[in-house]
């Protein structure tokens, strides 16, 4: 698996390798989080206009540095960009799915989605201050689970990851101190634990050590069958995570409030709510040096928007709403235009 997250390009099959990548082919780079929808997608594209995407599942703050060095036609970042550097690197930038993080924990004998954990607990261990698996805070939340005594091994991304933003801004939210000495961001100073490079790394390290907790995409946990936890939400509830929990957290956001559609749905308030759901953006420039290529980039996403919900529903995302894909689209006509100053959309 872990060479289909390094690139992606589709073409009469769903992934294959970088030497047959077509010149005409779109070409994307970042977050981690989205990448089985974007592998998805773009498979379904391939066949229904012949057109290939190359998508490299970098990490959010790889993307973002790609796209500036004008290397790649879109990034995709699970941070929004502020609208001062979006402006200062003559980007902008619209989301294209939604899903959630999830906690994952290697613990023989105990089963899937059977821990319960909060914001608090999982901020603690990532502080280092909790540091067994049986310790009364975390038997508090389990009672009558048979708790390991094993020492509890933190994996977190190694590289800049917008799911790490995510993650850590959810800590953020619910931990004070987790705030003052750690923060939020798509890459942290950690006080503790190992590090592993996209999904796959973290992935990897919970599932090779005994003990391990880690976060990841719900998809990608999802599809390797990977032991995850429940979380308290903001008002209260222990919820499983699915798509139905995602879409609670974002059934409240204002997209036209901030410029750029920039939300952040973590610690969203209602009981149905899952506590680390987020939204992934593309990234693109204003001026297309290539508008040709930037036209056919945006009419992905629009094929996308129309034609990928079942599929993005089967992977547990949570597709754009249809109002929101139409202030995208009439977002694309002022935001993006060719060398002559023409818009493209």
């Amino acid at each position: 698996m872990k060479h289909l997250f390094a690139s992606l390009v589709v073409g009469a099959s769903a992934a294959m390798t970088m030497s047959i990548v077509s010149a005409a082919d779109m070409t994307g780079a970042g977050a981690t989080f989205p990448y089985p929808i974007y592998a998805k997608w773009a498979e379904m594209y391939k066949k229904a206009s012949g057109n290939g995407l190359n998508y490299q599942s970098v990490g959010s703050g790889a993307g973002i540095k790609q796209i500036k060095a004008k290397t790649v036609d879109f990034g995709a970042s699970d941070m929004p960009l502020s609208a001062a550097e979006l402006t200062e690197a003559g980007l902008f930038q619209f989301p294209a799915i939604m899903g959630g993080v999830v906690t994952i924990v290697n613990l023989p004998g105990i089963a899937p989605g059977a821990m319960k954990l909060t914001g608090p607990v999982v901020a603690d261990i990532y502080l280092g201050k909790i540091t067994k698996w049986n310790a009364p805070e975390i038997a508090a939340l389990n009672p009558g689970m048979a708790l390991p005594a094993d020492e509890i091994t933190v994996v977190h991304r190694a590289d800049s990851s917008g799911t790490s933003f995510l993650f850590t801004d959810f800590l953020s939210k619910t931990n004070a101190d987790f705030k003052a000495k750690i923060g939020s961001g798509t890459a942290v100073k950690w006080a503790t634990g190992v590090g592993g490079k996209g999904n796959e790394g973290v992935a990897a390290n919970v599932q090779r050590i005994k003990g391990s907790i880690g976060y990841v995409e719900w998809a990608f946990a999802k599809k390797n069958k990977m032991s995850h936890t429940q979380l308290k939400n903001k008002d209260g509830v222990f919820l499983q995570p699915d798509d139905d929990a995602f879409k609670a957290a974002a059934a409240g956001a204002e997209w036209t409030k901030t410029p750029g559609f920039a939300i952040v749905l973590t610690d969203a308030a209602g009981k149905a709510s899952w506590p680390i759901t987020g939204v992934s953006y593309i990234l693109m420039h204003k001026d297309q040096t290539d508008g040709v290529k930037g036209k056919e980039v945006l009419k992905f996403f629009d094929w996308a928007y129309k034609n990928g919900d079942a599929a993005a529903a089967e992977l547990d995302y949570v597709p754009m709403p249809d109002s929101v894909a139409k202030l995208v689209e009439a977002s694309w006509k002022t935001n993006a235009k060719d060398s002559t100053g023409k818009a493209i959309w």
